[in-house]
Formats: C-alpha cells, structure tokens, sequence
C-alpha cells in the first residue's frame, strides 16, 4: 500500500484534542502550591478563587457573554443535561414540551429520552439529507406547552453547521429559551452568544486543546432554570461542589488560545479537509461525503465507503498509524448504525461503512497526503473479502 514507515498521524480531534502546553503550565502551580479551596476566605483561598473568576471572564470575553452568565460544569454532557433538565424544572407549570433535532448528540438525546419516561413530550425534529434542520419546520413543532427548543451549532459526526440564529429567532419570537450545544464548534468557528441568539450555550474544554473533565454552561440573564446540583453555594448556588480549580484555570487558558486565531485556524483546517475529502472521492469509487458539502465544521470530514465495515477501516488504519472513528467517541462500541447518517438517510450498511477524520492545530500536509497514500488501499483489500461487494465477470 505504501512504503512509508508507519507513524501517528491523529485525525479524531472531534473526540478530543491534545491539552496544549500552555494549558498543562498554567494549570500546575493550582496543584501545588495554591491548591487551597475558593470557598474559604484566608489567602491561599482567595488565590484559588481569583483564578476561577479570571477564568470566567476568558470563557465570557470568548464567547461574547457576561462573567455572571458563565457557570462552570465537569463537561458538555453535563452542561446538555443541566441545560435541558433545568429548564424543564424550572417551567414545568408552563409546559410539558420541549424541541430538539434527530441528530443531537447523545448527550442530548439521551436526557430527552430520560424526560420522557418522566411524562415529558419530545419533538425529534427530522433533518435534509445533508443534516440540516429546516427552521420552518421548528415553528411548526412549537405548541402552547412548548419550554425549550435546542439545536446544536454544529455536529460532531458530520460537521454540519445548523441555521441556530434563525432558530434562536423563531424560539424567542414563541417566547421560548434556546439552547445550542456548542461542544464540535468552540475553537473550530466564531462563536458569539449574541450572534446566536442563544440562552444556554454547552462546552467542553477537551475539544479545544483545554483538559478533559472540564466544560461550562452559559446562561443568560432571566432565563428561568434550576440548579443542577444540591450541597452547596458554588456557582452562585446553582452548582454545588469544590471547583476543579486546575480545570477551571486550564479551561480558561485553552478557550482563550483556541479563539485568539480562529479565522486563521479555521482557513489552514479548511484548506486541509477539502484536500483530503477531493482525494477520497477522487481516488476511491463508491464512495460519498456525509454531512454539508459547505456549512461544516472546518476539520470535518465524514465519508461512506460502500461494501466494507466502520471498524475494519479503523483497524485497519490503526495498524498504519491513523486515529480516526466512525463517528462519535461516546457511541464507539455500539454495534448499531449511527443515528446521525439514519436520519439523513444513508441505510444502515452504508451507515456502517461511514469514517470521520477530523483535523487539528497539530495535522500537516504531510499527515493528508500519508492518509490519501494509505486509505484507498485498505479500502480495496476490504471490499475483496467483503461478501456484499459485487463480483467481477470472470
């Protein structure tokens, strides 16, 4: 296939991201020697807590928020959950209904699907082929019981950037609070709490060179919602325990470094995943791009090889030196087909057949051109043994 020496080329930055170096200095002294706890008053507390509140103001000034509006959580699955369950308790006199899109990550799925067993009414609103939600069909899903609509910015298995200004438009227009899930495009695209409309806004710090077990949860202003977490008065008695100090500190660095540059950043990435996804659909027949061939995500690239199997190509990659996935990271030992290419209509063997390659700070053209020299290879080997292949005329 290629006489290259195998090396790692990591194209999953969509499952996480290297913390950067700058991160891992900043966090280590708040291990150490200012390790004391926020919440108590003597100086090497005052310390720790000074770092948490600068913190917030570099996750506020990034995303265009108010410090107070920035609650910090251990991630984006917690920040989704808090988001949804919060609302839901907080307007259950109001209503018994809330809105989401068929693609959400599970993160969202599964808390909807949680409400539900719980009486709550759920719309799954359906997305075109390339997995865009239509706004007009989200004004159509709103009744009179309606408390919450949430659309992710954009997803993390196809890349497609959703319509979330309009969205947040037709959301508030019904006097309804939006949430995006902003976890895939925080350090991939601009993101701007006013630009969006939204109310709540989720991220997580593993995904932009920030450490893992760390994420926040924008709210803005008024918006009715519960805490989280009982126990104690940590983030404005919303979200009760000892702050990861250290995480905090490192989320606050990597989200500040990770939009310093962002359109810079997003044009070098762009570059980079149209060259790779031209080479694929180039060089390997059967084959077709997933996901909007132009509203995605900058490093994204989510392609469905026909006859073959998601993770025969992973192995199979792995053996060369390529990370990659067949989708997202918190599904990766399911052995059903991913419910983002069902719902943009791919059947469940060519769902299966999917690869998502995303990009990051540390690729080069190098590691494409290693990639685009190796993978129509493993793809051909595969489709030899593959059964579903259709055979040649002897």
């Amino acid at each position: 296939m290629t006489d290259r020496e195998p090396r790692l080329v990591y194209m999953d930055h969509a499952a996480t991201t290297p913390t950067r170096p700058e991160v891992v200095e900043a966090m280590l002294p708040y291990f150490t020697e200012r390790f004391g706890n926020p919440s108590s008053l003597y100086a090497v507390a005052r310390e720790a807590k000074e770092a948490v509140e600068e913190a917030r103001g570099r996750v506020a000034a990034a995303i265009g928020a108010k410090p107070e509006e920035v609650f910090f959580t251990s991630g984006g699955t917690e920040a989704d959950n808090w988001a949804i369950k919060g609302v839901a308790a907080a307007n259950r006199k109001k209503g018994d209904h809330i809105i989401t899109s068929a693609i959400e990550h599970h993160a969202v799925i599964h808390t909807c699907r949680s409400l539900e067993k719980q009486g709550w009414q759920v719309t799954y609103l359906p997305v075109d082929e390339f997995g865009r939600v239509d706004p007009g069909v989200v004004e159509e899903a709103i009744t009179d019981k309606t408390v919450l609509v949430s659309v992710m910015t954009a997803n993390n298995e196809i890349g497609t950037i959703q319509p979330v200004r309009a969205i947040a438009e037709i959301a508030h227009d019904h006097k309804i609070p939006f949430h995006t899930d902003a976890v895939q495009a925080i350090g991939a695209l601009p993101v701007n709490v006013e630009a969006t409309g939204a109310d709540l806004l989720s991220l997580s710090g593993h995904k932009f060179g920030g450490p893992k077990g760390t994420g926040a949860l924008y709210i803005r202003k008024k918006t009715r919602i519960g805490a989280f977490m009982d126990g104690g008065a940590q983030e404005r008695g919303r979200r009760a325990g000892t702050e990861n100090v250290p995480g905090i500190v490192g989320l606050g660095r990597a989200i500040e470094l990770a939009t310093a540059d962002i359109e810079e950043h997003a044009a070098r990435l762009r570059a980079m995943r149209d060259r790779l996804i031209r080479g694929l659909l180039d060089t390997i027949p059967d084959t077709r791009l997933n996901g909007h061939p132009v509203e995605r995500l900058p490093n994204n690239v989510n392609v469905a090889f026909r006859y073959v199997e998601g993770e025969s190509i992973l192995l199979s990659l792995d053996a060369l030196g390529v990370a990659a996935s067949t989708g997202s990271a918190c599904t990766s030992a399911s052995l059903e087909p991913s419910h983002v290419l069902t719902a943009c209509g791919l059947p469940p063997e060519q769902a299966h057949g999917s690869l998502r390659l995303t990009l990051g700070s540390r690729n080069t053209e190098d590691d494409v051109d290693y990639v685009l020299s190796v993978l129509p290879g493993v793809i051909e080997r595969l489709r030899q043994m593959s059964p579903l292949t259709p055979k040649r005329n002897e």
